[in-house]
């Protein structure tokens, strides 16, 4: 159906985002800068978004969630919402990576290049003729130290966009519970303490 709704929305870095898309049309897009406080502030957006545009919850055919690399915990919350709202509303949540977000719409092949933490960039190349290699996924290195390859392109969307159009395009596709995307170990030690025994 071509005027399916798709809901995207990302937490990844520094920020709250969310779009909504009927088909091929923009509906409504939101961006709020926040260095913390993407948990409290996710669903009150989703839920100001979608009254906004006149549409329910039951009303959405497929989700879409940013799933990293970025913020660990930023991640971690988008990636639980989606969860959670797919099991209530029975529809499917894909998971898209920030590189396949600002990917979306380019023209193949191209690099794309989103900024990390710190002097930190994320980069992936896409090929021309394929939707995604199946052996690619984001890389991250300092922002001057980039492997030979295309001139990084600007994203032609907004990234939460991004995240609801590659969703809704891969919406028929039998894909994996949706499940963040890290590319280095959680800054956070384990608990050095044994975990308490639980009785029978």
């Amino acid at each position: 159906m071509p005027d399916r709704l798709s809901l995207g929305f990302d937490t990844s870095a520094a920020h709250c985002a969310a779009a909504l898309l009927q088909g091929d049309r923009l509906l409504a897009l939101r961006h709020e800068d926040m260095s913390r406080g993407q948990a409290e502030r996710l669903m009150p957006m989703l839920e100001e978004m979608l009254t906004g545009a006149g549409i329910g919850w039951r009303d959405l055919d497929v989700l879409g969630v940013g799933i990293g690399p970025g913020n660990f915990t930023g991640i971690r919350v988008a990636v639980a919402a989606a969860r959670g709202l797919a099991l209530a509303l029975r529809i499917p949540a894909i998971g898209v990576s920030v590189t396949e977000a600002a990917a979306w719409g380019l023209t193949r092949p191209c690099r794309v290049v989103v900024a990390g933490k710190g002097d930190q960039v994320i980069w992936e190349d896409f090929e021309a003729g394929v939707e995604r290699d199946r052996e690619s996924r984001p890389q991250q290195a300092a922002a001057g130290a980039l492997p030979p390859g295309p001139v990084p392109a600007a994203p032609a969307v907004a990234l939460a966009e991004g995240v609801a159009r590659v969703a809704l395009a891969r919406a028929d596709q039998d894909l994996p519970r949706a499940a963040p995307l890290y590319l280095r170990p959680a800054d956070a030690a384990p608990a050095r303490e044994a975990p308490p025994r639980i009785l029978p």
